[in-house]
C-alpha cells in the first residue's frame, strides 16, 4: 500500500522524498554503527541473526519431530505376503529388515537409539475382585503418566495373541508382535500390570547395556549358587528391538504350553530350581534356566541388574513412602530450583538436577530414595487373591499408598498434591514455592 501511495505522488514532490528518503537511510546506518560498539542489549545482536521462531517457514504447524504422515511407496517387509505376527513362524533377516525400513523412515531413524515402547496389559475379560478393573485403571494411568514424562510409547493388550500363551505366558507374543509392529523402537520395556512407577523422575540408563539385549532385575548369586526359580523377576524386562531377540523369544516360549514338551520342561524345571512347588512350566523359572544353563549367545546377552529397583518387591517399599516424601522435600527446601513451578514437558530437566542428591540414597532396604519400580508380586488386584502371608487387606492398602505416592509427583506440576497417600482423595492446590519453609512476617 505504501507503494501505491508513493506512486500516487505528484511528480513535483517526488526528488523532495526521495532527498528526506535518503537523509532517513543514513541515519539509520549512523544508528547501527554507534549500536554496535555500545550494544545497550547483549543478546539483542545475536536476537537478530536468529531466524524468528514463530513465523511458519521456521515452524509449519503441520511439522512434528518424526513425520507420521510419509510412508514412501518402496516395498519393505510389510509387503512380504509371508510374514507372520504370530510367535509360531520366525522371523529371518529382521535387522536387515528393519535397518531397511529406517533408511525409507529417516524421521524415525533419527534418535531411535533412546526410543522405548512400553507394553502391558491383562486378561481379556472383566476382574473378578469388584475394584479390580478400577485398580487395574489406575495401574495403567500410572504407566501412561510415566510414558508421557518421558516421551516413551505405550501399548496395554488385553487379548490373548496365542490361544495357548496365556497369564504369565500371554507376554511373549505380545512383545513379538510390537517389535514388528514397531520397528522405530529400539527398546519394548514389557511391565506387568501390578507394577508401578514409584520415581516419575528416573529414566533406564539405556546408555549402559549397549552390550547387551535383555536387560531383568536380578541376583547371579541366587540362581548359580542357590539355583532359586525366585532369583530374577521375569514380570518386568526390557528386551532389544533385533534379531537376537527374536531367536531368543522362540527359545524362550518353546518352553511354555504352546510346545508339545511343555509338560517335560515343568518336569525339568521343576527338578532344577528346588524352591519351585508348582509343577507346570512357568516363564520366570525358564528365563532362570536358560540364563543358568542356556547357550552361550543367549547368555552373554542377558543382564541381571541389582543397582536400582526394576523390580521392587513391595512389601519392603510401602512403609517407607513417609520417610522417603520427607527427605525429597528437604532436598527441595534447599534447592531453589528444585521447587521452581514449571511445564510438565521439561520435567527431564529437573530430573537431572535432582538426580546427584538422590543417587546416594539408595532405593534398596535402608535407602531413602524413590524405587524406581514398585511390583506388588503375590496380590492380584483383578481377581483379589493374594499370597497367604499377606493378611487381610494389606495387599490393598499397599497399592493405595503406592498409587498415590506416584500420583503426588504427577500432580505437582498440575497445582495439587494428596493431602494423605493413605487415600486416593482429597487433593489441595499447592502453594507457591512449595516446599519452601514458610517466612515469618514481623509487622
Amino acid at each position: 500500500m505504501a507503494h501505491n501511495v508513493f506512486r500516487a505522488k505528484q511528480q513535483s514532490s517526488s526528488s523532495r522524498d526521495k532527498s528526506l528518503f535518503l537523509a532517513a537511510i543514513v541515519a539509520l546506518l549512523l544508528v547501527c554503527a554507534i549500536w554496535s560498539f555500545t550494544d545497550p542489549f547483549p543478546n539483542f545482536s545475536n536476537f537478530l541473526s536468529k531466524q524468528n521462531v514463530t513465523s511458519p517457514e521456521y515452524c509449519p504447524p503441520d511439522r512434528e519431530a518424526v513425520d507420521r504422515r510419509y510412508d514412501p511407496p518402496e516395498k519393505t517387509f510389510y509387503d512380504d505376503p509371508e510374514l507372520s505376527y504370530t510367535i509360531n513362524k520366525p522371523i529371518k533377516n529382521w535387522d536387515e529388515k528393519r535397518i531397511q525400513w529406517l533408511k525409507l523412515h529417516p524421521s524415525f531413524a533419527a534418535g531411535r537409539a533412546n526410543r522405548v515402547l512400553l507394553l502391558t496389559g491383562s486378561q481379556p475379560t472383566p476382574c473378578k475382585y469388584p475394584i479390580g478393573d478400577h485398580l487395574l485403571l489406575r495401574f495403567f494411568k500410572n504407566k501412561v503418566d510415566y510414558c508421557r514424562i518421558h516421551g516413551y510409547d505405550i501399548f496395554y493388550g488385553n487379548t490373548f495373541l496365542h490361544p495357548k500363551m496365556r497369564s504369565y505366558w500371554a507376554k511373549i507374543p505380545l512383545v513379538r508382535a510390537a517389535m514388528l509392529a514397531h520397528p522405530e523402537s529400539e527398546w519394548i520395556l514389557w511391565i506387568d500390570s501390578d507394577a508401578i512407577f514409584t520415581d516419575m523422575d528416573f529414566k533406564i540408563p539405556l546408555h549402559k547395556y549397549k552390550d547387551y539385549n535383555f536387560i531383568v532385575h536380578g541376583w547371579p548369586d541366587l540362581i548359580f549358587k542357590k539355583k532359586s526359580w525366585v532369583a530374577i523377576n521375569a514380570g518386568i524386562f526390557l528386551i532389544r528391538n533385533c534379531q537376537w531377540s527374536m531367536d531368543f523369544l522362540d527359545v524362550w516360549a518353546n518352553m511354555g504350553p504352546k510346545s508339545p514338551e511343555y509338560k517335560q520342561w515343568g518336569k525339568i524345571l521343576r527338578s532344577t530350581f528346588k524352591d519351585k512347588t508348582f509343577p507346570e512350566s512357568d516363564d520366570q523359572s525358564a528365563l532362570s534356566y536358560i540364563i543358568m544353563k542356556g547357550e552361550e549367545k543367549w547368555r552373554s546377552k542377558i543382564h541381571a541388574i541389582t543397582d536400582y529397583s526394576l523390580h521392587g518387591y513391595w512389601l519392603g517399599i510401602v512403609d517407607r513412602f513417609d520417610n522417603i516424601t520427607g527427605n525429597y522435600v528437604k532436598i527441595d527446601r534447599d534447592v531453589p530450583k528444585l521447587r521452581r513451578r514449571h511445564a510438565e514437558a521439561v520435567s527431564e530437566s529437573y530430573a537431572a538436577a535432582r538426580e546427584p542428591l538422590v543417587a546416594e540414597g539408595g532405593d534398596w532396604k535402608g535407602g531413602w530414595r524413590r524405587p524406581f519400580i514398585t511390583h506388588f508380586t503375590g496380590c492380584q488386584p483383578c481377581s483379589g487373591d493374594h499370597a497367604a502371608e499377606y493378611v487381610g487387606d494389606k495387599c490393598w492398602v499397599g497399592m493405595e499408598r503406592a498409587l498415590n505416592f506416584a500420583d503426588n509427583q504427577v500432580l505437582r506440576n498440575f497445582g495439587f498434591m494428596h493431602d494423605d497417600i493413605k487415600s486416593n482423595s482429597p487433593v489441595s492446590p499447592v502453594t507457591f514455592d512449595f516446599p519452601a519453609e514458610e517466612v515469618e512476617e514481623f509487622v
